[in-house]
């Protein structure tokens, strides 16, 4: 009787396993999409961020680099949509640690899906599936002029 339910399982599982809500499809969204949304820049507020290598004003203080691993919930959103509520989940991470460490900025920020390091001044990735998209950055906590 054992073995009809685990080849049951078995089946499940791979069914599971090959359905659209298993996939993992990496994006390359527009870093704007999040900061040009003045609902999500309202959430940012005090703390600068500054992608890639984009230039930035003199640094006074360095506080090292830190690094984030946020995962939203997809279901029933577009990538494109659950993409941007990660990413500004992302941020708001770096917002909370630069607060806590006295910087006001994060820069060279890169993303780092699945430690793929990707540094973009103007994409950052994400990774969608079925049931949940997550975005990974790693940045860099400063004091600037």
């Amino acid at each position: 009787m054992r073995a009809p339910i685990t080849i049951a399982l078995i089946l499940v599982s791979l069914a599971w396993s090959s359905s659209p809500l298993a996939r993992d499809t990496r994006h390359h969204f527009p870093i704007s999409d999040v900061m040009d949304n003045p609902e999500y820049a309202a959430q940012l507020d005090g703390v600068s961020f500054y992608f890639g290598e984009q230039p930035h004003p003199a640094v006074v203080k360095t506080f090292g680099k830190d690094r984030t691993n946020k995962k939203t919930n997809a279901f029933n959103k577009s990538d494109e949509e659950a993409c941007q509520w990660v990413m500004l989940s992302a941020l708001k991470q770096l917002k909370l640690r630069a607060d806590d460490l006295g910087a006001n900025a994060v820069i060279n920020i890169i993303s780092n899906y699945k430690n793929d390091q990707k540094s973009s001044e103007t994409e950052y990735t994400c990774g969608a599936g079925g049931l949940m998209a997550g975005v990974a950055l790693i940045g860099e906590f400063v004091v600037t002029e």
